[in-house]
């Protein structure tokens, strides 16, 4: 089994990183030097104004770590690693599925099929924990749609109509989805999902924990030796890596949405930590953006019991463990892809 490591977040701008013997050596404006040894570590995401040496990024391709660099605000640009790994028996037995219109459909109503369970599962608990404060008569509207939705998408259906069905099932929930933000101020209200740029503090936090996620889960399939462009629900597109938005579906309700709601109700984050441009996004501040990768890290090493393996894991294992389920699917080792289902 994989070891769970630690992801190295550089947020501080005109920091410096570079290689000294075994060790990622973080340089700031002001001298000062922190260094972390690479077989610690699982990858490295540079926000916004961040440089790297030549030297380090090659020794972290040598030694299987991607270095992402995003926007300060969070937004993907491009990632630094070494040569594909994995079988390229596999990555053709990927390219080869992706093509066929069955195995499509197959492998996107089996994700679908978790993110809908998973989606519905939120919901139950917030009516379980918090009845009193919610309205429940919206939530339990919400959970007819779902349940509806999990039916349809246990049936064969091509994969068009199981974008529908998930697209109907997405509205139902997001459409509640402030019921569940317990804190009474203005500063997090949120009336619908919006994105590129977000326009409101809860968005901003969405996106930008979704970012983490995918990194994550990228970083999962490329371990395996597949190849993280080429999804089955989420289509070719230069630039876009379709099969880790496939996978992340499964994750994004119970890890990356209750992280958000647990970061407002608990008062970790306040409305004083984004800031509003004059074209209308809303950004996070830099304190802001450390408690919620804080946060992030803090989550992932939460033990859960895997529904398909039953055995005990750090969550942040579970996108490594999804990955090579899926891996041995398209090997014909399976007769299915078994999703993450939430307990």
């Amino acid at each position: 089994m994989k070891k769970l490591l630690n992801t190295l977040y550089v947020t501080t701008q005109g920091t410096y990183l570079s290689k000294e013997g075994e060790c990622v050596v973080v340089r700031g404006e002001d001298g000062d030097k922190r260094r972390f040894p690479v077989h610690v570590l699982d990858g490295v995401v540079c926000f916004g104004n961040v440089l790297c040496s030549p030297f380090l990024l090659g020794h972290c391709a040598e030694n299987g770590l991607c270095v992402s660099f995003l926007t300060e605000n969070g937004r993907y640009l491009a990632g630094v690693g070494g040569p594909q790994s994995g079988n390229v028996l596999l990555r053709r037995a990927q390219y080869r599925g992706a093509d066929d219109d069955e195995t499509s459909s197959m492998v996107a109503r089996s994700v679908l099929s978790a993110k809908v369970a998973n989606s519905r599962a939120v919901l139950r608990r917030c009516l379980r924990d918090h009845g009193e404060r919610v309205d429940g008569a919206r939530i339990r509207a919400a959970l007819t749609v779902l349940d509806e939705s999990a039916d349809r998408l246990h049936r064969p259906v091509p994969l068009d109509v199981a974008r529908g069905i998930e697209g109907q099932a997405a509205n139902a929930y997001f459409g509640v989805f402030d019921e569940m933000i317990l804190k009474d101020d203005p500063a997090f209200r949120f009336d619908g999902r919006n994105r590129r740029p977000p326009l409101d503090a809860v968005n901003c936090l969405l996106s930008f924990v979704y970012t983490l996620l995918a990194h994550d889960v990228r970083s999962a399939i490329e371990g395996v030796g597949l190849d993280p462009q080429v999804g089955y629900l989420h289509r070719d597109r230069p630039g876009r890596p379709g099969l880790a938005l496939d996978l992340m579906e499964e994750f994004r309700s119970f890890l990356a949405d209750r992280l958000v709601l647990s970061l407002i109700n608990r008062g970790e984050v306040s409305p004083g930590g984004f800031v509003a441009k004059e074209s209308g996004a809303v950004f996070m501040d830099d304190d802001t953006r450390k408690t919620v990768l804080g946060a992030w890290q803090k989550r992932k090493r939460d033990e859960v019991e895997h529904p398909f393996l039953n055995e005990r894991i750090p969550l942040g294992l579970a996108f490594h463990v999804q990955a090579r389920l899926l891996a041995r699917f398209l090997r014909q080792d399976m007769e299915g892809y078994p999703p993450y289902f939430w307990k």
